[in-house]
């Protein structure tokens, strides 16, 4: 199952001269560290945003974004997941000039390590994370928030949402109240359970927005007064796209 805002899927290019285009790219995996090749990918999101290329830090509030957010419907698609995601990796090394992960090593390794078949461009993008440091110049930048963020933190824990809370981005995740992802996933798969589905998806959009800032605020790229409430973002973003965006726990942070 694919989500896509309009035009967003291939479109990101046609954004003018003088842009410059930051993807942010998340995974979600089912966690079994006691057998080999044990964590299996079943969600994935790329968040899309276009900065107009100043040479000043934009103010990120607010901004628009476009996205796609993709989730298996049974077990049965986990290669078909994996492809697209690949497919994603090969449109952002093509199409951006900042790709952002959290901790980005380890979805892309997560993707291999599950597939059937070498995924190309998640294998591009890693062996560009690893060389991220070495000042080439080809290709986009890409920044990890994980490791590439410390310069402009004071705090020792490099969670996400920590990062984003010494930043002042307000990323209050409704979705994980009285349960858990893994609980979530089950849920879908075993029931059909729709808004369990979309409160992974959204809470996987979170990921790659909050990412994407951070990403932006630690290049010197962009900026925000505090707090910055990543959920009004979302809620604006998504439009009616996913129900749980609209339910009273989701409305009430807004």
């Amino acid at each position: 199952m694919i989500i896509s805002s309009g035009g967003c899927k291939d479109a990101v290019q046609d954004q003018g001269a003088g842009c410059t285009v930051v993807a942010a790219f998340d995974v979600e995996w089912s966690k079994n560290y006691r057998i080999r090749n044990g964590n299996i990918p079943f969600c994935y999101s790329v968040i899309w945003l276009a900065l107009p290329a100043s040479g000043l830090p934009a103010d990120l509030t607010g901004i628009s974004f476009c996205y796609t957010s993709a989730y298996v419907e049974h077990p049965g698609e986990t290669q078909d997941l994996i492809a697209q995601a690949d497919a994603a990796a090969a449109r952002m090394l093509k199409h951006a000039d900042l790709i952002a992960g959290h901790q980005l090593c380890s979805d892309l390794a997560a993707l291999k390590r599950a597939s059937m078949h070498t995924p190309a461009s998640a294998g591009e993008l890693h062996a560009a994370w690893s060389a991220r440091r070495g000042g080439t110049g080809h290709g986009p930048r890409i920044i990890d928030t994980r490791y590439d963020t410390g310069h402009v933190l004071a705090g020792a824990s490099r969670r996400l949402v920590d990062v984003c809370g010494e930043l002042g981005l307000d990323v209050t995740q409704p979705e994980l109240r009285g349960t858990s992802m893994t609980a979530l996933h089950r849920r879908w798969l075993d029931t059909g359970d729709t808004e369990a589905r979309e409160k992974i998806s959204v809470l996987n959009l979170r990921h790659s927005l909050s990412t994407a800032l951070t990403a932006m605020h630690a290049a010197g790229t962009g900026r925000w007064g505090t707090p910055l409430n990543v959920n009004q973002m979302l809620a604006a973003g998504l439009g009616e796209d996913f129900a749980w965006t609209s339910s009273p726990p989701f409305r009430a942070l807004l």
